[in-house]
């Protein structure tokens, strides 16, 4: 009986790396697709069932290492840069600006990796790898926030990364860090609204909204 690869150590770190390398290659003309991830494993020796047991979510998976790999990439450019020459906002525009030229490095691969998270069954894929990315960029711009602020962040700028991949891969990099620098100017004006109002004025003005709904009340 044929040994089977141990799944685990040096072996499969490096055997995902050379599987997702040849996914990239693939990807452009057989799409994030099945098809395309067998294709990578034979370029590489595998078998279809060491395929599968290196990666038992088929594309799936293939498209958690892709993200997880421009992720890396980005914080190792990031690393010669020092956060606290910047301010929050540039920050921020730093790490997006890094992380979707990361991706945009296989602009092909990626606009195909972009659509497939984009279908139904693997929306909530792509949110959780927004999150995990917006996670690492706001570590590296030196956020310790551990209350409410700690998901609001992330939800806020996984907002931002998903449509700004889609111009980044489809109108270019003028656009994307247009729109980029815009919705990052939008929740600093927000951030100072929020810090303006008392707590006592906010319970006001939702009471008074509830009344409205209530009596109809304009």
């Amino acid at each position: 009986m044929t040994p089977q690869p141990d799944p685990s150590g040096d072996w499969a770190e490096r055997t995902e790396k050379a599987l997702l390398e040849h996914m990239l290659a693939h990807a452009p003309s057989l799409g994030w697709s099945r098809r395309a991830l067998l294709r990578a494993g034979a370029d590489v020796g595998l078998s279809e069932g060491d395929v599968d047991l290196l990666c038992p979510n088929g594309p799936q998976d293939a498209a958690a290492l892709f993200s997880r790999r421009c992720d890396a990439e980005t914080l190792a450019a990031l690393s010669a840069v020092d956060p606290k020459t910047l301010k929050i906002r540039e920050r921020i525009a730093r790490g997006v600006e890094t992380w979707l030229e990361t991706a945009a490095a296989h602009i092909e691969a990626a606009r195909r990796w972009s659509g497939y998270l984009a279908l139904p069954t693997n929306a909530a894929l792509g949110l959780r790898l927004a999150w995990e990315t917006a996670d690492h960029l706001w570590r590296w711009a030196g956020d310790t926030a551990t209350d409410e602020n700690h998901y609001s962040k992330r939800a806020i700028l996984s907002g931002i990364l998903i449509p700004a991949l889609a111009l980044r891969l489809h109108d270019g990099k003028a656009a994307a860090d247009a729109f980029t620098a815009a919705r990052i100017e939008n929740v600093m004006q927000f951030e100072k609204w929020k810090a303006g109002i008392k707590p006592s004025e906010t319970a006001q003005g939702f009471v008074e909204a509830l009344s409205r709904l209530r009596y109809g009340a304009r």
